[in-house]
């Protein structure tokens, strides 16, 4: 069993950075991918970056290339999310996710994921 913890959430201006955090425990392999997802209110869940955790690949959504960064460190099992030159419409609950597996490359697609975090606020104001 996966477990996944998100941190690092908050209120910032348009154009300021943010980095969330995602603790994840209750697992040993390589195999795994990993992503980080968003929903608005009223809005579906999208994929905003993945990582698959044995070869280092990514994959973002075209809405956050070039601006957001995924990263993971292996010595802390900790999954980032680097933000930067936020918008007002980045604005959403960022969750954490993750499916074990062989998925290269890896994937955005929400129902791909089987465990997920609680969810952590992004407040981008204009």
């Amino acid at each position: 069993q996966v477990q996944l913890v998100e941190s690092g959430g908050g209120s910032v201006q348009a154009g300021g950075s943010l980095r969330l955090s995602c603790a994840a425990s209750g697992y040993t392999y390589s195999s795994i991918c990993m992503g980080w997802f968003r929903q608005a209110p009223g809005k579906e869940r999208e994929g905003v970056a993945a990582i698959y955790i044995g070869r280092g690949s990514t994959l973002y959504a075209d809405s956050v290339k070039g601006r957001f960064t995924i990263s993971l460190d292996n010595a802390k099992n900790t999954l980032y999310l680097q933000m930067n030159s936020l918008k007002p419409e980045d604005t959403a609950m960022y969750y954490c996710a993750a499916v074990i597996g062989f998925c290269s490359p890896p994937s955005i697609k929400s129902y791909e994921y089987t465990y997920w975090g609680q969810g952590t606020q992004v407040t981008v104001s204009s």
